[in-house]
């Protein structure tokens, strides 16, 4: 009777811990990028999202890339980067043990919380990084008031 009180968590710990730590291994494994598992990893370039009161800047990791090779657009409110990175052939008289770079199309999307200021829109390409400027639009931007002194 007073087993029947007990969680099952608490009459089986090991197993539940065991098992939970075998499926966050698995999905690990499954959605790995950039290892050595047998999942469907592809390549996703990392994004740095900075937000100051005049805008917001983003920075896109595209090693390997050429500027042309990368689409950018602004679409109702988000900016969306888009391209592909290209595999690398596997040339004649190599055997490759490990194959660790991704490649595959990819799209990234960012979503602003705020209107931006469409026209102002800045993206330069450099040394395998994207970095654009998105300037809020003047309406969201702070305004400061002066205090006067009586």
């Amino acid at each position: 009777m007073l087993r029947s009180m007990v969680p099952w968590q608490e009459r089986f710990p090991s197993t539940f811990s065991r098992f939970g730590n075998d499926m966050g291994d698995l999905m690990e494994r499954f959605f790995e990028q950039g290892g050595t598992g047998w999942g469907i990893a592809s390549f996703t370039p990392h994004v740095n999202l900075a937000e100051t009161d005049e805008g917001y800047e983003v920075t896109i990791e595209l090693p390997g890339m050429k500027p042309e090779e990368v689409n950018v657009e602004l679409r109702e409110g988000s900016l969306w980067i888009t391209g592909e990175k290209k595999e690398e052939k596997e040339e004649k008289g190599k055997t490759f043990h490990t194959i660790e770079r991704r490649s595959g199309e990819f799209r990234r999307m960012i979503p602003f919380a705020v209107p931006v200021d469409e026209g102002k829109i800045d993206a330069v390409f450099e040394e395998g990084i994207l970095k654009v400027q998105i300037p809020k639009s003047e309406q969201v931007k702070p305004k400061k008031i002066k205090v006067k002194v009586h």
